[in-house]
């Protein structure tokens, strides 16, 4: 990794090193075509994942705690505890974003 020079320094202003290309590109730094390796995401599909996920710890948990009644000695109870924490958790925050869109595209909305 290389450091800056502390000659390199002068006043407030100081050349920043991107080190991965995925980050952003400063104030007149050309912004790569592609990302390494070519694994870009549209939002659509970025947002899908993520719901996709929620989706899976929800079902998780219900599985365990499906699997808790029908084969009690199989399953351990904090396992099927934090799976329920973890889906309650996922859903709340998933619930929390959705709200705060659309009260945002609502007030994009009543700007006109």
């Amino acid at each position: 990794m290389a450091f800056i020079d502390p000659t390199q320094a002068v006043g407030d202003i100081v050349k920043l090193a991107r080190t991965n290309p995925r980050h952003l590109a400063g104030a007149g730094e050309a912004v790569p075509a592609s990302t390494a390796g070519g694994t870009e995401q549209s939002f659509g599909d970025l947002l899908m994942g993520a719901l996709g996920n929620v989706n899976d710890s929800q079902l998780n948990a219900m599985n365990l705690s499906q699997k808790m009644v029908t084969d009690p000695g199989s399953v351990n109870v904090e396992d099927v505890t934090i799976a329920l924490a973890d889906a309650n958790l996922a859903l709340s925050m998933t619930k929390a974003i959705v709200d705060r869109a659309l009260a945002a595209y609502r007030e994009i909305i009543n700007i006109r």
